[in-house]
């Protein structure tokens, strides 16, 4: 066997790290596929000690959770990556952040705790949607119609065509109000703001399927196309709060 045949044998990981970062402005129209090669690019720019994958195509030991659907920006997006040689999170974001291309923004790293897995921490997100020309008042009567309601099905298309999904089903809480004035706006008028926590489904619902139920329950058209941003991420409390999935990692090395 050749050396080029040869698997490409990783060391063992050395430290497991947490990462939260934002995905802003223009890269928010970024799918999934190019934010993962914009990263793992960065990853080597930074020099990174990575862990990798055996056998012979070897990959770099990362773990997306929940990826952000392309068209929405976020604040909360989490990653898990693996190291050959222990990293001090505090440089790790420093240099990190500054290979990554402008909008792809890390925000913050903690050392994993070793307990059960960052997926496992995420079971819904918290959604800001700013639907310009239209008033909070409007937009408040069609949302208190789509928590009145028990069923809302709406269609997405998919690869294996269209589906039927109940956008209701998901949505754990939704408010509404007003923009802060004097924000220039494309429309010129009202935006009302609708944050919402929408828990983690098979098949995810995404803010899209949201207004497509407002749609569906009170005939809801903005003007202009929505703008959606992911806040947080995280586990539901008991007053329907997101709990922080990095809180558990920070306690452990503060402790």
């Amino acid at each position: 066997m050749s050396r080029q045949d040869r698997p490409n044998p990783s060391a063992p990981a050395a430290q497991r790290l947490r990462l939260r970062y934002a995905k802003r402005g223009r890269l928010r129209f970024t799918s999934h596929r190019d934010v993962a090669r914009a990263f793992e690019r960065a990853l080597r720019r930074a020099r990174v000690p990575m862990a990798y994958s055996q056998g012979f195509n070897p990959h770099p030991k990362i773990s997306w959770i929940g990826a952000a659907p392309t068209g929405v920006a976020s604040e909360a997006e989490y990653v898990e990556i693996a190291v050959v040689t222990p990293v001090e999170p505090t440089e790790l974001v420093a240099v990190l952040d500054a290979a990554m291309p402008p909008g792809l923004d890390l925000l913050e790293a903690v050392v994993a705790d070793g307990s059960g897995s960052l997926a496992d921490r995420v079971e819904a997100s918290r959604w800001r949607i700013e639907l310009d020309g239209v008033s909070a008042e409007l937009l408040g009567e069609a949302v208190a119609r789509l928590l009145a309601a028990s069923v809302v099905e709406v269609e997405r298309l998919t690869k294996h065509g269209m589906r039927t999904i109940d956008a209701r089903a998901a949505v754990v809480s939704a408010t509404v109000h007003a923009d802060v004035p004097g924000e220039p706006r494309p429309s010129g008028g009202p935006c009302g703001i609708l944050d919402v926590v929408v828990r983690q489904t098979t098949p995810a619902v995404r803010p899209d399927d949201v207004l497509s139920a407002l749609r569906v329950v009170a005939g809801l058209e903005p003007p202009v196309p929505a703008k959606a941003t992911r806040m947080a991420q995280g586990q539901l409390d008991d007053s329907g709060g997101l709990a922080d999935p990095l809180a558990q990692d920070r306690a452990v090395r503060q402790g």
